[in-house]
Order: structure tokens, then C-alpha cells, then sequence
């Protein structure tokens, strides 16, 4: 089993893993991207070993030949003593990029298989439980015993400890040596600088140069079949998610090659012609080549030896199984590709995914017929054919669109899928990408039709999930889908909206402050008042205590007279530097724009990052302490978040009290798709407690002023069936209006295909006529300002309130 640091190349839209410097006893040189140690066995002439000889094998992840003249690979004791040396053997030629170099070392008395024909040899009889072993730039012999002084060692340019070894990179060294046992780098080559997460105990497959394996080149050896071996690729992928031979070597299995991956992290599938009965082991499997080029070609007839691994993307996805470490034997050329399998509303079941009380899934049996999830792991790796799918989900800048096979699964208004429950998930979402890379990806947005047949292979993501991987595209039929325009408020109404600006600063591009203010200016058609979430400080992400915005919203205002909207004035609380999250160095807040012709703000002096708002009753209703004002900015709800802006205003002479929010995201909670079922919503937890901090805040407006007028908007991340709205409506103080629309209209968001909720308006009993509006300008189409779509009340405001 992998649990993948490196390959987020393969991962459409995923984010780079950063390890804490902690995890390391000392900085060691930076982790290497090309000549790397991909495999140590002591074991070797052991008994119970196969292999008669110990080895060290070199990899290369660069794309360029990297010069072993004059290098060396040395070994220490696991556990060295004051009198242990390092030993040392030296290295001559190259490794080719994306090729291997063996290095032999001491034969012992056991084993009956040779190594294949080595490019170096030593006479180290190495351990076959505990030792270390450097790739070191000269043959000098090292002489740090320790990793912390061997890690100020400039030589070393990668070194691995496993077993018990007291010299080792990072946390702990890697496991599981022994004598049928070596330890071997994932077959991404990934190089993090600790060993304990880079290498795992496997049966050893050393590879020299020529790429050949134990045993040399002969056709009739097992590295190298010319007939299939006894394990099918449905032995491979089991009744389960994670296969029976996972860390297993296996030979010649048979099969078409259906598709071929040439970017990224390389590949190709194949998929058996000779199918079992059982419709819960796959017929298709991923062969995993890393960053050499595969060289087969679809339609080829091969036999794959290697060895089997279930790939998990991060700890909290499924897993893929491969092969990897391939050999690969090309029997014949131009063969017909399997049938592919036809998924539409009739193939698909109606639940999603089995329940393990929060636990994985990955032992439990699958039910291909009962339940999605389990009908996408079986045919993964396999061909399949999808035709005239909805699109749900707009084509994204990683070149992926999401369509649903069910299009009559919770449709939106406007053509997307509606997510409406955490028990009711739209089974009949995929997202689709292609292997073609001669022809531009099709532009889509939500409502658009696929058209057509897409033909490909089923893959799984960290972001997405089970994805189509297509051979075959559909064309795209154009539904014509337009940004919406809500209607100009009347006199009598304030009108008050809530706009995230995804991350806005003043060294964004004009183009982005343009498009925005036109969505202010037109398509909400110039509100009274704008809450406008994640807006940055002027220099955005650059962190050298600047904490301002005033360049940004000058910026932002010219640009909403620009496009015919009125001239804004604004106000926010500056947060201190650092304390509000968000992107590092972006002091992230939120603001309030208000058009000072239609509607005033009272200012209130006293508010700052660190003082806490607070009702005043007074004989005329209640009144604001500060304003503008934060919410208890001191409560650990608040912590490393964006604090709730609070401001006073007046329309047509009456009080209206606005409290823009921007709730902490969603990030951490597992995913949809993932091996824990039902999944962990661990950030929940804190907008919970952020939506009791603005609960009890507003009750103490409506304890002073029982029809005090109180709007509550912004960004709450999450949805209107959500623990967290229940917080914030508690007692009656809010009352949700997306839940005022028609059920296919609730929404204001689209994530994975799932049309959804993130952002709300919500207002005092006090409010009693009002008329709301998600404005829809930018979720659903491929070309937007922002991910999230607007919201505007307008409310009517006189002496009935």
C-alpha cells in the first residue's frame, strides 16, 4: 500500500503536499528530483531467500542522464558502533532518465535465482534487517554515525536507513527488510526525505540498466513471458477494493492495451478478453510506468509482469491498484479493444456507498448492483461508454468537466444536479477528462449536453473521484446557458447583497476587477448595500505586515462607476496581521461597499481587530457599541478565521444592522468519494461554534429591540440542512431564505457537479417582506470572476418594518 506525496501531476486540480521541516532530525539536502536509492535488500544468499546475492538499486527520476563518474553507494551498521565504518563501492556511467542501476553486492549460501547482470559490484554483506546505504558524490568513506551529522554532509545526495537504523531520513527509517523482503521507493521515485513514508517492505525486483530482472533476458524466463501466467487481472482486483495480491509480484498477466497515458504520471491500462462470471472483480487495471513513456500502443496484445500496489492518492481517498515496476511483452499488434460497458441511468444504482460507521470500506465486499461507488471500483481500469450526458459541472482550468449519466437524478433549474441532502447523493456524477492531447478540450458549462458517445477507461482522484479517462470524446452541444440580471430595487427597498470575490487585491489584473464590478454594477444592478467576502490586503499574499485594503476597494469602486454603477463608500475592521486565515499574507476580511446616495452608515468610533461589538439598549431601540464592529473577536470560534463584520445603517431614516461573515471552510472534512463511510465533517465543528458566537450576537439586537432589522450574509461554507445553519437560526433569531425558493433553485454553488450551497442571507423576525435572489453569474459557466454566485435581498423597510 502507497499512500502517494508526489504524484498530485496525476491529480486534475490537486494540492501539493508540503512536509513540515520538524519531521527531519536535521536539514538534509533538499529532496532529490533525479538520482534516488530505489531499492535495498540485504537478504540475499539467506536462507529463505530466492535471490543468491544482497543489492542497491539506483533510480533516476530527471529527465536527463545523471553521471555516476566518480560516486559511490556506501554502507553502514543499522545500529554502528565507534569502531563501524562505512563501506563503500564504486560507481561508474550513467542512469538513464527514468532507467535504473544496479548495484551488486556480497553472494551468500542460500538462495537459487542470479541477479540480472549488474553495473556495479561491491563485496558489502549487507544486513538483511537493519543498515543504511548513501548514494554519495566522491568514494571518499563517510564518517558521520549519526543522521543528524550526516545530514550536514554535502556529499550524500540520498541516503536510506531501514529497520532498526539509527542513520535514516526523516521520522523513522523504513520497514519491513528481511530475507525475502527489501525496501523499495514508491514507483513515482518520490523523494520526501523520510524514509518511513518513501519506502515500503515489497519482494525485491532489481532492475538493472538494460531493464532486465532476476534471471537476464531469456523469452522463456519468467521476467520476460512469452505465455500468460496463472493470475488474471480479475485475480488482481478482487470482490474488495484493495486487491489480494496487493505487494505481490506477479507474472504475465494477459490482456488489450485499451489506453495509453503519456503525461503526468505515465501508464497504460489493459483489460482481460476472457472475463469471469463474478461482475464484482474488474476486468481492466492500470500499469504504472512512472515518468518513463510507455511503450506499447492501444490495440496492443501484451503479457505485464511486476508488482501489484493499491495507490492512494491521500490517506482519506480510495485506493487504485496497479502494477507497478512493469515488464512488458508486446505479443501482437492492431487487436479489437473489449466491448465497452454502457453506463446510463439504468446501470447505475440509486445509492451511493455502502456504510461502515465512519470506518473504511475497503474490506467490505462490493455490491456492483446496490450501491455507485461500488460499481465504479468494479470497473476500474476498465472501458466503458457514456452518450448525451448533462454537463453539471463547468470544464475547469485542470481541462475536466462533470457530467451526470442520470438526468433525471435532482435536476436544477438551469441544467445542474442538486445536492439536497447528506443522504442523497447524485450517484450518476462523473467527471470526464481526456488522454488526447492533439485536440482542445471541449468548453463547457452547466445545462450544456456531451453529445454523442465518449468512450475511456475508469480512473479514480484524489479530487472528483471515479473519473472517465476518455479515448473518445464526446462534442459539445451549446445549451446557451446566460448570466442572470435580478431587477433594480424599488424606492422603498434596501436592497442588500453578499458577494465572495475569490481572494481580491490590488495586484489582481484589471480584467478580474472589471469582471467583478460588472457583476455588482449589472447583474445584481447596483445594491444599496454589498458584503463582500475574502477580500485581501493591497499587497494580497505578500507578507510584510500590511494589513490595509484601501487600494483595493479604491480599485474595486472606480471599476463598479466604470461599468454604470454608483460610487461606493466602504467600511471594514483591519485585521491584525496574520490571525484571520485565508491565503498566507492575505489578511483576508470581510468588507462593506454601500452607496452613501441611497443609504447611510452610521460610524461609531472605537471598533478594531481586537474589541468586541456589543448591543446598547436605548430608549429608541437598540444601537451599536462600534461601528463598524467585529463579533467577539477574542473567542476561540474565531481562531485563525475571519471575524464577522458588523455595521449600523439607515434607510429612509429607519435602522437596518447588517453582519457580513465569512465561516471557516471546509477543508479537512473526507471526501464524498473517500474509504471512511459515512465521511468525517471535522471542520463542521468550529462553524458551529462560529454560528453560535453570531446566534447569541444577534439575540442581544433582538433582546434591546424585539423588531430590531438584522440581516446575517456572507459565505458560511455551509449548506442550508447543515448542524451549522441549525446554530445560527436557533431560537427563531434568522430565518434562511434560500429555503424560501423552489427546491431547484436552492443553490449558489457547484462543487464536483453538485449544484449546492454555501452562501446564505438570513434575517430577523423583524424583516417581514422581503424579496430574494441568487443571482447566477459565475458557478455554472467555465469562464468566471469567482466560484461562487451572489445573493440579494431587497427588503422593504418602513414604519411596519
Amino acid at each position: 500500500m502507497r499512500i502517494s506525496r508526489s504524484r498530485s501531476v496525476l491529480l486534475a486540480g490537486a494540492v501539493a503536499v508540503t512536509l513540515s521541516a520538524t519531521a527531519l532530525p536535521a536539514a538534509f539536502a533538499a529532496p532529490s528530483s533525479t538520482a534516488v536509492i530505489s531499492e535495498v535488500y540485504g537478504g540475499g544468499g539467506n536462507s529463505g531467500a530466492t535471490l543468491t546475492r544482497d543489492f542497491i538499486e539506483l533510480a533516476n527520476a530527471g529527465s536527463a542522464a545523471y553521471d555516476l563518474s566518480g560516486f559511490s553507494v556506501q554502507y553502514l551498521p543499522g545500529a554502528p558502533s565507534a569502531g563501524s565504518l562505512w563501506q563503500v563501492s564504486a560507481l561508474t556511467g550513467s542512469v538513464a532518465p527514468g532507467g535504473r542501476y544496479l548495484v551488486a553486492q556480497a553472494a551468500g549460501t542460500g538462495g537459487t535465482v542470479a541477479l540480472p547482470a549488474p553495473d556495479a559490484t561491491g563485496t558489502v554483506a549487507m544486513s538483511a534487517a537493519s543498515g543504511t546505504v548513501a548514494l554519495v558524490s566522491g568514494t571518499t568513506p563517510l564518517t558521520c554515525k549519526t543522521a543528524a551529522d550526516c545530514a550536514t554532509d554535502t556529499r550524500i545526495v540520498d541516503l536510506v536507513g531501514y529497520g532498526s537504523a539509527v542513520v535514516r531520513e526523516g521520522g523513522g527509517p523504513a520497514t519491513g527488510a528481511s530475507a525475502t523482503a527489501s525496501v523499495t521507493r514508491a514507483a513515482s521515485l518520490s523523494d520526501t526525505d523520510d524514509n518511513a513514508a518513501d519506502l515500503s517492505a515489497a519482494a525485491p525486483t532489481p532492475v538493472n540498466a538494460a531493464g532486465e530482472t532476476s534471471g537476464g533476458t531469456d523469452p522463456g524466463d519468467p521476467g520476460n513471458p512469452t505465455e500468460p501466467g496463472t493470475v488474471r487481472v480479475h485475480d488482481i482486483q478482487g470482490t474488495t477494493r484493495v486487491s489480494p495480491s496487493d505487494g505481490q509480484a506477479v507474472t504475465g498477466v494477459p490482456g488489450i492495451v485499451t489506453a495509453v497515458r503519456t503525461t503526468g504520471s505515465k501508464g497504460f491500462w489493459i483489460q482481460d478478453t476472457a472475463p469471469d462470471s463474478d461482475p464484482r472483480t474488474g476486468e481492466g487495471v492500470f500499469v504504472y510506468t512512472g515518468s518513463t513513456a510507455p511503450a506499447v500502443a492501444v490495440g496492443d496484445s501484451v503479457l505485464v509482469s511486476g508488482t501489484v500496489d493499491e495507490y492512494y492518492p491521500s490517506a482519506t481517498t480510495q485506493s487504485i491498484t496497479e502494477i507497478t515496476s512493469p515488464r512488458t511483452t508486446v505479443l501482437s499488434s492492431g487487436n479489437a479493444l473489449p466491448a465497452p460497458v454502457v453506463l446510463d441511468a439504468a446501470a447505475v444504482p440509486a445509492a451511493y456507498v455502502p456504510s461502515a460507521g465512519g470506518a473504511s470500506i475497503d474490506a467490505l465486499p462490493l455490491e456492483p448492483s446496490t450501491y455507485a461507488l461500488d460499481l465504479y471500483e468494479s470497473l476500474e481500469g476498465t472501458r466503458v461508454q457514456i452518450a448525451d450526458t448533462r454537463v453539471t459541472g463547468a470544464t475547469t482550468a485542470y481541462d475536466e468537466i462533470w457530467v451526470t449519466v442520470e438526468p433525471k437524478q435532482n435536476p436544477t433549474r438551469r441544467g445542474g444536479t442538486l445536492y439536497s441532502s447528506y443522504t442523497d447523493q447524485n450517484t450518476g456524477r462523473i467527471k470526464v477528462m481526456s488522454l488526447d492531447t492533439t485536440r482542445p478540450f471541449p468548453v463547457g458549462n452547466v445545462g450544456d449536453v456531451l453529445s454523442g458517445t465518449t468512450t475511456g477507461v475508469i480512473d479514480y482522484a484524489s479530487f472528483g473521484g471515479y473519473n472517465l479517462q476518455a479515448t473518445e470524446l464526446g462534442t459539445l452541444t451549446d445549451n446557451h446557458l446566460r448570466r442572470e440580471v435580478t431587477r433594480k430595487q424599488k424606492g422603498g427597498e434596501l436592497a442588500v447583497a453578499t458577494y465572495n470575490v475569490e481572494n481580491l487585491d490590488a495586484l489582481d489584473e484589471q480584467a478580474k476587477f472589471d469582471t467583478l464590478a460588472e457583476g455588482v454594477a449589472v447583474n445584481l444592478s447596483s445594491p444599496d448595500i454589498v458584503s463582500l467576502e475574502e477580500i485581501q490586503d493591497d499587497n494580497g499574499a505578500v507578507s510584510d505586515g500590511t494589513v490595509g485594503s484601501e487600494a483595493t476597494l479604491k480599485r474595486f469602486t472606480d471599476a463598479i462607476v466604470a461599468a454604470g454603477g454608483p460610487r461606493y463608500a466602504w467600511r471594514y475592521v483591519a485585521p491584525q496581521d496574520g490571525q484571520d486565515g485565508g491565503e498566507p499574507g492575505g489578511n483576508i476580511r470581510n468588507v462593506f461597499l454601500f452607496n452613501p446616495q441611497r443609504v447611510s452608515f452610521v460610524d461609531r468610533a472605537g471598533g478594531d481587530a481586537t474589541t468586541a461589538v456589543t448591543a446598547v439598549p436605548t430608549r429608541k431601540g437598540v444601537t451599536l457599541s462600534v461601528s463598524p464592529g467585529r463579533i467577539d473577536p477574542a473567542s476561540e470560534a474565531w481562531s485563525d478565521s475571519r471575524k464577522p463584520l458588523v455595521g449600523e445603517f439607515r434607510f429612509h431614516g429607519k435602522p437596518v444592522f447588517v453582519i457580513g461573515n465569512h465561516f471557516a471552510s471546509k477543508g479537512g472534512d473526507q471526501p464524498l468519494h473517500g474509504r471512511y463511510q459515512e465521511p468525517s465533517r471535522s471542520s463542521e465543528t468550529k462553524r458551529v461554534q462560529q454560528a453560535a458566537e453570531v446566534n447569541t450576537f444577534v439575540k442581544s439586537l433582538l433582546a434591546a429591540d424585539k423588531s430590531a432589522r438584522v440581516v446575517t450574509l456572507g459565505d458560511l461554507n455551509d449548506f442550508a440542512f447543515s448542524p451549522t445553519m441549525s446554530a445560527l437560526t436557533a431560537g427563531k433569531a434568522l430565518k434562511p431564505l434560500i429555503t424560501t425558493l423552489p427546491a431547484n433553485e436552492q443553490y449558489s454553488y457547484v462543487y464536483e457537479g453538485n449544484s449546492q450551497t454555501l452562501d446564505h442571507i438570513l434575517t430577523s423576525p423583524g424583516i417581514r417582506r422581503f424579496d430574494y435572489d441568487v443571482v447566477h453569474i459565475n458557478a455554472e459557466f467555465a469562464d468566471q470572476a469567482s466560484d461562487h454566485d451572489p445573493q440579494i435581498v431587497r427588503v422593504k423597510v418602513d414604519g411596519r418594518h
